[in-house]
Formats: structure tokens, C-alpha cells, sequence
């Protein structure tokens, strides 16, 4: 009895070792730039500001006159995007979000990683490239595709990424990289 309960101890223990959590929290960061974002015949583009700072992300997306379009926070409870006429939308997902709201999913929970050149913890990634210098070059998690390109002073941040995912393309071109707490 004392060897069966044993065996199956181990076997529970060596199932459940392949598990694994939820992915680690990414570095924060506060970041500048532009998207563009083309797919299914229809073009959109923006200025971002972005604040990461674990639980919380915040992106702001502005016309080219400064005038703020949209609004995004997403934390533990969930997503929350405010439109320019301030309708609020609500979901569990950024991505599913900005799908319903915006016409283009955003994967926020990936690109936390990806926009500091990083693949997300504990997830699979079909390919993986990297520069001579061992930054991610390009890489292939959860069915998109990314390419980074780096500043040519040799920066370990990118300066550009460009995203697919079935015929989705996000180009994200970051202007400046600033201290996470700076307002």
C-alpha cells in the first residue's frame, strides 16, 4: 500500500512539474512613439505614450495634433478602453478589447516583453533570432510574428517592431525611452 501511494505521490509531483505559472512580470517602462496599424483593407495610425509599471499598463494614443484618441488601461480586474467621446469599454483582455473597440487587436499581455526586445517567459516560441550583438532580431510566439530593429548606436532597446499575426500588422516606432516614473 505504503509503495502505491508512492508511485502515485511521483507521478502527481512529475505531472505537475511541467506546469507552469504565470509568466513573470516584465520590466517597466514608459515609451514614446508611433504605430501604425494595417490589416483586412483599413489603416490606422497614432502617436502612443506607454507606462508599464506591473500590474498596471497605460497607453494613451493621440492624433498627430496632440489630441488624445483613445485611452487603454489594463490591470488585474481586466481592460478598459475610453474612446476621444469618452464611451468606455470593458473587457477580461486587451486584445479582445481593442478588437471589439478599435477593429485591431493589440496583444498587450505579450507586447510587454516583445517591446523591450524580450520573448515572454514560460511561453513557447516557435523561432527565435538574434543580432550579433544577442539581441532578439526576430521572434515567433503565440502565432505573431516580430521583427526588431535596433538603433545603429547599438542600444540593447529597440527602436522599431514590426508585428503579424494573419494578416495583421502592427508597425510600433519607439521616439524615446524614459524613466518609468517620469510624468
Amino acid at each position: 500500500m505504503k509503495s502505491a501511494l508512492a508511485a502515485l505521490a511521483a507521478l502527481l509531483l512529475t505531472g505537475c512539474a511541467g506546469l507552469s505559472g504565470p509568466a513573470a512580470p516584465s520590466a517597466p517602462f514608459d515609451a514614446l512613439g508611433r504605430l501604425l496599424v494595417s490589416g483586412e483593407g483599413r489603416a490606422f495610425s497614432a502617436s502612443f505614450r506607454w507606462r508599464h509599471e506591473m500590474p498596471v499598463n497605460e497607453i494613451s494614443l493621440m492624433s498627430p495634433a496632440g489630441t488624445t484618441l483613445a485611452q487603454l488601461r489594463m490591470d488585474d480586474s481586466g481592460a478598459t478602453l475610453t474612446a476621444a467621446d469618452q464611451q468606455e469599454y470593458r473587457a477580461f483582455s486587451a486584445e479582445g478589447l481593442t478588437r471589439r473597440a478599435l477593429g485591431w487587436p493589440l496583444p498587450l499581455a505579450q507586447l510587454q516583453y516583445w517591446m523591450r526586445g524580450a520573448a515572454v517567459p514560460d511561453a513557447a516560441a516557435a523561432a527565435v533570432e538574434r543580432d550579433p550583438q544577442g539581441r532578439l532580431s526576430r521572434l515567433e510566439q503565440d502565432g505573431w510574428q516580430v521583427r526588431y530593429v535596433y538603433p545603429e548606436t547599438g542600444a540593447a532597446l529597440p527602436q522599431r517592431l514590426d508585428l503579424e499575426h494573419r494578416g495583421q500588422r502592427i508597425r510600433m516606432v519607439i521616439d524615446a525611452w524614459r524613466e518609468p516614473d517620469t510624468q
